[in-house]
């Protein structure tokens, strides 16, 4: 991964696939987004933005509004190192504005990308949602009945900040992950019709946040795939790991059900299950002690945060799943390339060299430079984004990770 992969595209509204349109909420909201299908995969999705594209340029008049006073120049990051050139924001809504404006977009990603896959909802069987400050608490069970998917398909609303999609889509591979008493998401999914995303409106999120790094750094934005368990998608091996952050490198309000408990030793993910068909996983985050959604410590708390165990999660897949290759007579096979959590480009970059120094080698690509730092969603827009090049047979490893700290590292396999 260099600098040039960064393409240096001025808004994802003007992308020659992308259909714009306004959502009928607060006098109009700009909405666009494009469906991506590769036929020979039988893999599919749609990724979404909604809310006004704001340039590097047009951004810190925007910070200002959102703190009340001007942004000192200082202040003022230098995004396009980050990878970064626009991100997607709204005005400040009343909460009835904000639910009805994300259950659309919700709902209408839920469609498309199932239209995408030649599927009709009614077909769906389960449905996983990463999301990092859910806007309602049955807001995936709204969508997915908004969209006209069964009541009967299982609901996962999955609460791991950034990690949020891949560990959606970890348990949706996994059965090694399921506990007992509680429905094995794997199992149950196996050969069915999924569709596994993250929808983020961290512009609602970060609204009344005071963290200047935050405001300029994060946007709106969703992607959801569509994945037959098993069979378009194949797990070779995965694992999932989570590192309480301590010193609150960067601390996030939980919007969800949690009991804040840190027993030494104990998992911070809580699960709960309402009823069969709805599972909520919910991931200790060190919150803010002012009240605020979101504080961060600088991008090189970040750094420290996210790169020291990320490279030994990753590393220790690459070592599993190489080990696996010589198991079963394919050490050549390879990993073809590497969708990792768009947190940065520096941070990529960096987790890169790291990993070439443990002799961790694959294409990482640098993907989604007009959305900004979106979450969830970031993982499943730049697979979507990578998807017309991807060939039936190639090896893929997914690089999942964020604030609480929670990590989930795949390699799999594509039909």
């Amino acid at each position: 991964m260099s600098d040039t992969e960064i393409i240096k595209d001025s808004s994802f509204f003007k992308r020659p696939d992308v259909k714009t349109t306004e959502i009928a909420v607060a006098g109009g909201i700009p909405f666009g987004m494009e469906t991506v299908t590769n036929t020979s995969l039988g893999i599919g999705g749609a990724y979404c933005a909604w809310g006004k594209s704001y340039n590097n340029q047009e951004l810190p008049a925007f910070v200002d509004m959102r703190l009340g006073e001007t942004l000192p120049e200082s202040d003022v990051m230098n995004l396009s190192e980050l990878g970064f050139v626009s991100r997607h924001h709204i005005q400040d809504l009343n909460d009835q504005d904000h639910l009805e404006l994300e259950l659309q977009v919700g709902t209408r990603l839920l469609k498309e990308a199932a239209s995408a896959n030649g599927w009709d909802p009614a077909e769906v069987e389960g449905v996983l949602i990463g999301n990092s400050g859910p806007v309602s608490l049955d807001y995936v069970e709204e969508i997915s009945r908004r969209a006209g998917i069964p009541e009967s398909a299982l609901t996962v609303s999955v609460h791991k900040a950034c990690d949020g999609s891949m560990g959606a889509l970890h348990l949706a591979l996994n059965p090694q992950l399921g506990l007992p008493g509680m429905v094995n998401v794997a199992e149950e999914l196996a050969g069915k019709k999924v569709l596994v995303g993250g929808i983020e409106g961290l512009s609602r999120f970060t609204a009344h946040a005071k963290d200047k790094n935050a405001l300029q750094l994060f946007g709106n934005g969703a992607g959801v795939i569509g994945v037959v368990p098993g069979e378009t998608v194949r797990l070779l091996v995965g694992r999932s790991f989570e590192n309480y952050d301590e010193e609150g490198l960067l601390q996030v309000r939980m919007y969800y059900p949690h009991t804040r408990d840190k027993t030494p030793g104990k998992s911070h993910l809580e699960l709960y299950q309402e009823n069969p068909s709805q599972l909520r996983v919910a991931g200790l985050m060190h919150e803010p002690e002012n009240g605020l959604p979101i504080v961060m410590a600088g991008l090189m708390g970040m750094v420290k945060l996210f790169v020291r165990s990320g490279v030994q999660v990753v590393t220790e897949v690459f070592k599993e799943y190489s080990s696996l290759m010589d198991r079963v007579g394919t050490p050549e096979h390879k990993i073809d390339v590497g969708i990792a959590h768009h947190a940065n480009f520096k941070i990529n970059l960096l987790k890169a060299k790291q990993l070439a120094k443990e002799g961790v080698e694959f294409p990482m690509p640098w993907l989604i430079n007009d959305f900004g730092n979106v979450s969830a969603a970031s993982c499943m827009i730049a697979f979507l984004r990578q998807l017309p090049l991807i060939k039936p047979g190639d090896h893929l490893m997914f690089d999942g990770f964020g604030a609480g700290t929670y990590y989930d590292v795949m390699a799999v396999a594509v039909s």
